[in-house]
């Protein structure tokens, strides 16, 4: 099923794509996968710190200390400087590969699997991709949760941990190891959705975009990052939730610290700030995912033609 068909050489260009195989070969999108992730999640990493200080929970009557994008960089620039927003990123870089890896590779399979790997946009691949995205995230997912638990601590409390070691002895030391999972539940019920529209929504603007299925980094931008930005608003309620329950243990707020669970915060967030509050950081998560989806479609795309013609 992995194995790359064989056939007569062409030169590199779209003659070579079009005539890749449905599924490439498993080290292929591992290679793709891992490279995708890791470029995506440190180019946008200062967007994704201004988001997570934007949704972190304030003591109760507490003015929220950032308010918006420009708000929030230059008061972090001003006082912690700019590289505050860089801390906790060798946790993205650690987990995204391997777990971008897995969910790459568990897409294209699940992809084969159910049907999806049509050239011609139609309900199929549709329905096909985001069943192939819920599969790959669940896989995906597992692995990652901990160092992105590791990720927002460090984000919200930049010089508290001298590296991304320390933080994770300081959590697995001071709350155990339950709490690098305690937001798996809400990550899933987050991350499920959330890949399903964005798989799906890439897909299908891809065949739409790119009927033939040549090799076109502009179709990949361009379906990449409305597929982001589609599946970034439609999740931000969920992220919302999922930002509390990773960062309890570094919150000053005794009702922040006891939360348990998902309809915990639920609760609290739409007591403190009402329905308004499960959109807080929404502007930041959306520039911050319709390019880096851009980014990381079109770095998986171009490793895979790259590897498969050569």
């Amino acid at each position: 099923m992995w194995e790359l068909a064989k056939g007569p050489e062409v030169p590199f260009g779209e003659d070579e794509y079009e005539s890749l195989p449905a599924n490439s070969p498993l080290h292929v999108n591992l290679m793709a996968g891992a490279l995708a992730g890791i470029t995506e999640h440190t180019v946008m990493f200062p967007f994704d710190s201004i988001k997570t200080r934007m949704q972190a929970v304030t003591a109760r009557g507490a003015t929220p200390i950032y308010t918006s994008m420009s708000q929030s960089i230059s008061r972090i620039a001003t006082s912690e400087g700019a590289l505050a927003l860089w801390r906790g990123v060798n946790s993205v870089v650690l987990g995204a590969g391997p777990a971008h890896a897995l969910h790459f590779a568990t897409y294209e399979h699940c992809k084969v699997l159910f049907g999806a790997t049509s050239d011609k946009a139609s309900e199929g691949i549709v329905l096909g991709s985001a069943a192939a995205g819920a599969v790959a995230t669940i896989a995906a997912d597992g692995v990652m949760n901990p160092f992105d638990v590791i990720k927002q601590r460090m984000q919200l409390n930049p010089y508290r941990y001298r590296s991304v070691i320390s933080c994770a002895r300081h959590i697995l030391h001071r709350e155990g190891f339950r709490a690098f999972y305690v937001s798996y539940p809400t990550t899933l019920s987050l991350s499920i959705p959330f890949h399903s529209i964005h798989f799906s929504t890439y897909e299908h603007l891809r065949a739409t975009l790119n009927p033939s299925g040549a090799y076109s980094p502009v179709t990949h931008i361009i379906s990449g990052a409305v597929a982001g930005a589609v599946a970034s608003t439609a999740t931000t309620p969920l992220d919302v939730v999922k930002t509390m329950l990773q960062t309890r243990g570094v919150a000053c707020d005794r009702e922040v610290q006891i939360v348990r669970g998902f309809k915990d915060a639920a609760r609290l967030i739409k007591r403190r700030y009402g329905l308004k509050g499960f959109f807080r950081g929404w502007a930041p998560r959306v520039v911050t995912h319709m390019p880096a989806t851009a980014v990381s479609w079109t770095t998986y795309e171009f490793v895979k033609n790259f590897v498969l013609s050569q």
